[in-house]
């Protein structure tokens, strides 16, 4: 594909043709040509071949190569089952009355309404949330209230579920490093402080606040992929 694009960008009848890559699926941000498109339903009329089996044809991929690395399956959770919703809601209602009274003295938001991942790259998005998930279970794990232990059992194994899906979707990066920068880095860094800067009642409180957002919001939207815009 690239050896086909660098061969119709340089062919001086293409003066105006422009075709952005990205290291990270779905390897292209965008296709676009100053003037008429040109609509065709084979792939031999195209003019930019370069032999016989290279065409520049975004057709000719095949789907998941596209949007999934190997092992990363997330349709599945563009929408939780109404019975996994309510648990959630369930959990949320009785973690309040419990963090209520410690988050009187908590003046950080670790979940600020501002925060949205549509404000991320797509491939971004999961890096995340998989912090996201991680420290929600650590804090909610952590949560030794008796009254809590059956209210919390189902959502926890669901989110246990959901964060071993979100980390086959997440290669292996060190902080810091040049993909993790901008806005993704000040997020992850925020939430990797926070057990070190936070009291327990404090994480509690930002956990419980977020929870029905991040099953709800932030689940779909990484979810949804490219689509969710």
């Amino acid at each position: 594909m690239v050896n086909a694009s660098a061969a119709a960008i340089t062919d001086p009848a293409y003066d105006q043709c422009w075709i952005c890559y990205s290291s990270q699926p779905p390897f292209y941000e965008g296709i676009a040509v100053l003037g008429s498109p040109l609509n065709v339903s084979d792939a031999n009329e195209l003019r930019w071949e370069v032999g016989p089996t290279h065409r520049l044809t975004l057709g000719q991929v095949p789907p998941k190569t596209l949007t999934d690395p190997k092992g990363c399956q997330l349709a599945q959770f563009q929408s939780l089952s109404p019975q996994e919703l309510q648990a959630f809601r369930r959990a949320k209602d009785a973690l309040e009355d419990t963090v209520l009274q410690k988050a009187q003295n908590c003046n950080t938001r670790l979940f600020p309404r501002t925060r949205d991942l549509r404000q991320l790259q797509v491939w971004e998005r999961p890096v995340a949330l998989e912090a996201e998930l991680a420290l929600t279970l650590q804090v909610l794990g952590a949560m030794t209230e008796p009254s809590l232990e059956s209210v919390l059992d189902r959502p926890l194994h669901t989110l246990h579920h959901i964060h071993s899906k979100i980390q086959a979707c997440v290669p292996p990066q060190p902080t810091g490093s040049p993909r993790t920068q901008g806005r993704l880095q000040c997020w992850l860094q925020r939430l990797q402080e926070a057990p070190h800067k936070e009291s327990q009642g404090c994480l509690e409180a930002s956990v419980t606040f977020n929870l029905i957002h991040l099953v709800i919001s932030d689940l779909r939207c990484v979810a949804r992929g490219a689509l969710c815009v």
